[in-house]
């Protein structure tokens, strides 16, 4: 059964699992995020009823015990999910490795009533937690034979329970798409990497920037993906033979063509076909013997580890804490130890031992020499970047379109040379979109067609403000916020559609791409629906959806709504730590959205917010009121000290945030002081987080093959499936006619009718201390189907 068939999640109720005893320890190398699944373990622990400990210092603590095994409380975890590391502390434990080891952390948990461990750790610490999993019932023989337990010990906790997360910076285990920390690490590279641009434009430098990524170039290679980056070298895929003369060749190609900088990005573990390693000490040798280019280094390192979690990695962890403490609770004798993974935007629950094989199976492929089964092996989603990444970085494209299958001749006939595309967007800008552009015009080169780029949105295009856009036009444009083609809200209408019908018709569009928000999306719906009374829209039509709000239809992110879910995040924190040693405040913060709450709700889950208001759940009166009283009572006996209180601009026309400021302040006057921030357009700015660039980057080169391939192999286009919204559908790309999302649109509101995030509302509440249901997301699957997962 695939996870689209599974049933709803269980719902999940307060004190429905009361007298259990939970543990969560951090293992190995630390990440970002792994607090933020800390803090949702223990919450949600506490809200089943569950006696919940903190494992200090990793496998450490658990076989020392003592002090370093405490049990936690509500207020303990308050205050550290937007801290970086990890809070309960890592250690490397060489005991752990060893039986009496296991044996001494046994009795500790046993001491204490705990037989739900949670690890939050790389492959390494999974394996050690699987390993004292089926070594328990012998182990707690050993201990009653010694008399250290007791017979009824023995029998009520007869079997433990282990549930995985991984944090790993390294994106390096098989069966997640994303790992805890690999976001905020990229995070750190793009910050890098726009630093050291500036700089090397300025000296006309190359400059070799090493990353960490051992075993693993994920970080090497999406860092290269999202910074525009001339050459990576990765140890899944290693350089072809005589690799020096190739690379020395393209950089002195791309100064050539006017480049004034050069880029160059290495993982740590990098090797060549032979499996002789690649420093970034070799490349500099390479590049200043050859080409005497001023050349410089810069090493990474543990930056790439620290600093504050990204708004992507808060929400992971919180998604996937809550997740294990359900596993845990479900968990039969018969259950296997589960790793909660991520695969595309839905939680899913792999057994822990088939992901930990398979990932050393990738280590064996590259030890082998089998780089093509090594890039197979991490994913479809790897092999994706790696090809995205060959063909935006070819600095001229080849001269034929097509491979040798014959594609490029019946190209040729068909269309003298190439097809002639349009792309041009609609609404508002945010972040991603020149990163899509980008993507759009290279791939489209790269196959022989003409780029048409239509400057203003709509009203360019009914000006004829089209302009063909060529291979360097769009370098540097990844790293952008903003729309460089220009941008407006205008929309079609009955007056102009003869005049946009005669452009198209005037430079001979073959296919068009809108990216955009809700206005590209009703764009391309009103051409879709106007096809018989004007053949010039009788052509492939694809919408991109680019809006901080995520509002459009047939898909669950839009671009632009990580780069400003951040910025929210980040602010959020600011103005938190604006009050740090002042006396109890509560912020009230108004986001943007129109009336889709989705940036409202995942700020909120990832700020740690007390409450979010949004318009698709109205709230009352009595509601707001209760809410008010909740935060005064966490701050009058929890230990806090600062609420943070969120609110989508149109959440309600009456309840406006002006009135929820005077109602906090009035109905708390004696517990906090109330202050208003309105972010307004700095969520729209900054520059694109790596989340939307490679997102951006990736779904352009998507719709291009689609309008290709609807060129090329379909005579008519005037069916609903030749207009199609492309999104991303929890575990794949999606490809929708508009004219079906139709039937699912709020168009009034400018929402879809099904919005996935909602599922998540009740977890922000439980973690905010209120009572609420949450249903489990994590969907289990067998060791069969997990394979077919993985691979």
């Amino acid at each position: 059964m695939s996870v689209d068939q599974h049933p709803k999640g269980r719902p999940i109720h307060q004190g429905s699992h009361k007298g259990k005893g939970i543990a969560v320890l951090t293992s190995g190398g630390d990440s970002q995020g792994m607090n933020a699944a800390t803090r949702a373990v223990v919450r949600v622990g506490i809200y089943l009823g569950c006696k919940v400990y903190f494992i200090k210092e990793g496998y450490q603590g658990l076989v020392d015990g003592g002090d370093n095994i405490v049990e936690a409380s509500w207020s303990s975890v308050s205050g550290i999910i937007h801290k970086g590391g990890t809070v309960i502390g890592s250690a490397r434990c060489k005991d752990f490795t060893t039986r009496p080891g296991r044996i001494s952390g046994a009795q500790n948990l046993v001491d204490r009533g705990i037989t739900n461990l949670v690890v939050i750790g790389g492959d390494g610490s999974l394996t050690g937690a699987n390993i004292f999993r089926q070594e328990w019932p012998g182990i707690l023989d050993e201990l009653l034979a010694q008399k250290k337990i007791t017979e009824e010990q023995r029998g009520k906790y007869g079997h433990l329970n282990i549930c995985g997360m991984v944090g790993s910076i390294d994106n390096d285990f098989c069966g997640t798409d994303m790992t805890i920390g690999t976001d905020s690490a990229l995070h750190r590279i793009i910050d890098c990497v726009d630093a050291i641009v500036s700089t090397a434009y300025s000296h006309q430098r190359t400059f070799i920037l090493e990353v960490m990524g051992r075993h693993c170039g994920y970080l090497a290679l999406v860092g290269a993906l999202a910074s525009e980056a001339d050459y990576v070298f990765i140890p899944e895929w290693p350089p072809e033979i005589g690799w020096p003369t190739k690379l020395c060749s393209k950089l002195t190609q791309e100064r050539e063509a006017g480049q004034r900088l050069n880029i160059i990005i290495v993982a740590e573990g990098a090797i060549d076909r032979n499996g002789d390693p690649i420093s970034a000490e070799k490349i500099k040798q390479v590049v200043v013997d050859n080409l005497h280019q001023d050349t410089r280094i810069t090493v990474l390192g543990h930056v790439q580890r620290g600093g504050s979690p990204s708004a992507f990695d808060r929400v992971l962890g919180c998604r996937m804490g809550a997740e294990a403490v359900m596993a845990l609770m479900e968990a039969t004798v018969e259950s296997p130890a589960y790793v909660v993974s991520l695969d595309g935007n839905q939680a899913i629950r792999l057994p822990l031992m088939a992901c930990v094989e398979k990932t050393k199976a990738v280590a064996k492929a590259m030890e082998e020499k089998q780089w093509d089964l090594a890039v197979q092996l991490r994913g479809r989603s790897f092999a994706r970047n790696l090809d995205t990444f060959k063909m935006l970085t070819r600095l001229k494209p080849p001269k034929s379109a097509y491979d040798a299958e014959g594609k490029a001749t019946k190209q040729r006939m068909l269309n003298k040379g190439g097809f002639t595309l349009a792309i041009m967007h609609a609404g508002a800008p945010c972040c991603g979109m020149n990163a899509a552009v980008r993507s759009f015009v290279r791939n489209c080169i790269y196959r022989g067609d003409t780029v048409l780029g239509v400057h203003d949105g709509v009203d360019g295009l009914i000006e004829g403000n089209l302009e063909e856009i060529k291979w360097s036009d769009v370098t540097g444009w990844v790293a952008q916020g903003g729309a460089f083609l220009g941008t407006k809200r205008t929309l079609p209408t009955s007056d102009n559609m003869p005049l946009i019908a005669a452009q198209l018709k005037k430079f001979q569009v073959k296919a068009l791409l809108i990216i955009g928000g809700f206005e590209a999306y009703q764009t391309v719906l009103m051409f879709a629906e106007n096809r018989d009374k004007f053949k010039a829209f009788a052509i492939p039509l694809i919408c991109i959806p680019a809006t901080i709000s995520n509002n459009v239809p047939g898909t669950d992110f839009s671009l632009g709504c990580d780069t400003a879910l951040n910025e929210i995040t980040e602010i959020c924190d600011r103005i938190r730590q604006s009050a740090q040693g002042t006396k109890r405040r509560t912020f009230i913060v108004e986001t943007m959205g129109g009336y889709c709450g989705y940036l409202a709700t995942m700020a909120g889950l990832a700020g740690g917010a007390d409450a979010a208001y949004i318009f698709e759940e109205s709230s009352t009166i009595e509601q707001l009121v209760t809410d008010v009283k909740h935060l005064s009572s966490k701050m009058a006996t929890g230990g806090i000290s600062r609420g943070l209180v969120l609110r989508n601009e149109s959440a309600n026309e009456n309840y406006n945030t002006d009135f929820i400021q005077r109602l906090y302040s009035e109905e708390g006057k004696e517990y906090f002081t109330t202050r208003v921030n309105v972010l307004g357009h700095m969520q729209q700015g900054g520059s694109p987080t790596p989340f939307d660039r490679n997102m951006g980057t990736k779904m352009a080169a998507k719709a291009v093959e689609w309008l290709v391939d609807k060129l090329m192999n379909d005579k008519s286009f005037e069916t609903p499936q030749s207009a199609v919204m492309l999104g991303i559908v929890r575990r794949q790309y999606k490809f929708t006619p508009l004219q079906e999302l139709k039937l699912y649109t709020d168009f009034k509101h400018r929402i879809p009718c099904d919005q996935w995030w909602l599922k998540i509302r009740p977890l922000l509440r439980i973690l905010a201390k209120h009572e609420s249901t949450y249903e489990e997301e994590g969907v289990a699957i067998d060791a069969e189907e997990a394979t077919e997962s993985i691979t």
